[in-house]
């Protein structure tokens, strides 16, 4: 049995609000609540101060709500080869890298950005256990700069299966400065289960093994849990 949902945890046929935004989206409107009625008392109902303060807080709950929102996504099932997106929004980079924190070899990195406007949620890309997981403090580098992988406030997740294994970094940017990672050393994961969450925005990079094919271009949109990135050949 679904558990009941609070107000700030609204749930519909298509979209709730994450668990991140809850209590984020509460404070924020009891916060508004608070300013537009000082601005009421000393103003009055009819002034354009009011008005004004009136629809600038209503269209913040929106931009916040939407931000937030987590859509009833029906992931498809994945085969064991495919590297599943795990974040939706726009491949910024592909290219050849030598991946030096963990499988320290050479490995095809894809980077997907993900604007105000995308989902923020982050997936496993592939089936696996999660074999390294390590928080790095840092800077804020704009998300698209090229050492902001290696740079900038990340999280690293190494997932590996019987065939191969993927890394994948969540980074912040010059807005984001908060990234959540839901997943521990030594778990099992499913491609499309929750793996972190970049409040506002960023970044995430993949680090995938030579021997694949990509699936993707360079300024594609990608869709968290749907859009294959590579397949690997066995």
């Amino acid at each position: 049995m679904r558990p009941i949902i609070s107000i700030f945890a609204i749930r519909c046929n298509y979209m709730l609000i994450h668990k991140e935004g809850r209590h984020f989206i509460a404070i924020t409107i009891l916060l508004l609540f608070l300013i537009n009625l000082a601005i009421l008392k000393f103003f009055g109902y009819n002034s354009l101060v009011f008005g004004v303060s009136f629809l600038i807080s209503l269209l913040f709950t929106f931009f916040i709500t939407y931000f937030f929102r987590l859509p009833r996504y029906s992931i498809e099932a994945s085969k064991d080869n495919q590297v599943i997106s795990p974040a939706s929004g726009k491949i910024v980079a592909i290219e050849e890298v030598n991946e030096s924190e963990y499988f320290k070899d050479k490995r095809i990195q894809v980077s997907i950005f993900m604007s105000p406007a995308n989902i923020h949620v982050n997936w496993s890309p592939i089936n696996g256990i999660v074999k390294y997981s390590k928080y790095h403090p840092g800077n804020y580098l704009v998300a698209w700069h090229p050492k902001s992988s290696t740079q900038n406030e990340r999280f690293t997740t190494v997932i590996e299966n019987e065939d191969f294994g993927v890394l994948v970094r969540q980074i912040a940017g010059k807005v984001a400065r908060k990234i959540e990672n839901y997943v521990d050393e030594g778990e099992a994961v499913i491609s499309g289960m929750e793996l972190g969450f970049i409040k506002f925005g960023s970044r995430v990079d993949l680090f995938i093994p030579l021997n694949s094919t990509i699936q993707v271009q360079l300024n594609q949109k990608v869709n968290v849990g749907k859009t294959t990135i590579a397949t690997f050949n066995k």
